[in-house]
């Protein structure tokens, strides 16, 4: 489990088959083997690791489902380890399970923020509400106001300082997480589906007499 509260910026060393190395210094400093470190908001195991970069194995799935497979030697990432049970939850419940991606669309500075607009698809879109949470290759943002395909954040200095986000342009793909209490509600909100009636046994019953006038 994660927040969101991004702690360091890392740089993609790597990219072999099946497996990702980046340069970082923060998440390595009570690193195990095994250990979850969101990549982008993307929950990855650390398989291996030395003094200044970790290895994580990624599958073809979480490639096509996410931006990763977009990343190229060089690319900066956004990292956070799996919250501690003893640290503050600064920002909100985020799973590392990315639900889709969206497309940078624009951004346009206002005073000392950024608004960034994201397009996503409409089955994602059902999610996200206005003043609500979102997650942005792994950084928790509130959604500052919702668009007709997609949805808009307002970016502080220290968010844009800390993270990748302003490097981003228009077109750039990015992991969107959506709320995950929003998708258990409707979970939930789903009829449960009827259990199947046990078959009649074959054997004579009260019933099978009642039914033949005994």
């Amino acid at each position: 489990m994660f927040t969101g509260i991004i702690e360091e910026t890392g740089i993609l060393m790597k990219m072999g088959s099946g497996s990702l190395t980046i340069q970082a210094s923060k998440v390595l400093e009570d690193v195990h083997l095994g250990d979850s470190i969101a990549v982008n908001g993307v929950c990855l195991t650390v398989t291996s690791f030395g003094k200044n970069s970790f290895q994580v194995d990624v599958m073809a799935e979480t490639l096509r489902r996410s931006s990763l497979g977009s990343l190229r030697k060089g690319s900066k990432v956004n990292l956070e380890r799996a919250m501690a049970a003893n640290g503050r939850f600064g920002g909100h419940i985020v799973s590392g399970h990315i639900d889709d991606t969206g497309t940078v669309k624009s951004l346009k500075r206002e005073g000392n923020a950024v608004w960034v607009t994201i397009d996503c698809g409409r089955g994602l879109l059902r999610y996200i509400a206005e003043k609500g949470s979102i997650t942005i290759d792994g950084i928790s943002l509130t959604v500052a106001a919702l668009t007709e395909s997609g949805f808009k954040v307002s970016i502080i200095p220290h968010t844009g300082a800390e993270t990748t986000l302003l490097e981003k342009k228009a077109g750039d793909i990015v992991n969107l997480e959506t709320d995950i209490i929003a998708k258990y509600l409707e979970r939930l909100a789903q009829p449960a589906p009827e259990e199947p009636k046990a078959e009649k046994s074959g054997g004579i019953d009260l019933e099978f007499l009642i039914e033949n006038g005994f």
